[in-house]
């Protein structure tokens, strides 16, 4: 038997799952070859290794100390009584606190900003700010001096 075949076969060979006359050839390539006896040593090793994890043992008092500490939780959750009440009624006040708070701001400032009092006041301290000052000097006159 080839080492090939022997691999394609090696599971079924684990589990015993291959009729007697296979098992024979498979017990007698692995008496000749090393290299398969050791890789089958590997493969009983690794499947005993997921054997072990697949079912680990159960502590007969888990479910006994769990639902103990459900109860504790539960009775430490009613002793708070006025909580949820508070929640129920602070919650949606100050959200709708905020919502106004938030229209007045977007109108306060979609509002265009009123020019005839900045004008008027302007006008009252005869103060005229200059955006443009090229009016006042021309840039020739502050090259010549």
């Amino acid at each position: 038997m080839k080492c090939k075949t022997l691999h394609k076969k090696l599971i079924f060979f684990l589990e015993e799952e291959l009729d007697v006359k296979e098992m024979e050839l498979v017990k007698i390539h692995l008496s000749e070859c090393s290299d398969c006896a050791s890789f089958i040593e590997e493969m009983k090793k690794t499947l005993g290794v997921l054997e072990a994890e697949r079912s680990p043992a159960i502590n007969p008092f888990f479910y006994t100390r769990l639902k103990a500490k459900l109860e504790n939780q539960e009775s430490k959750q009613k002793q708070v009584f006025w909580r949820p009440a508070l929640v129920r009624i602070l919650q949606p006040a100050v959200f709708s606190i905020l919502l106004m708070v938030g229209i007045y701001t977007g109108i306060k400032i979609g509002q265009p900003a009123s020019t005839k009092q900045y004008t008027a006041t302007l006008m009252q301290n005869q103060e005229i700010p200059y955006l443009n000052e090229m009016e006042g000097e021309s840039i020739e006159t502050s090259l010549m001096e």
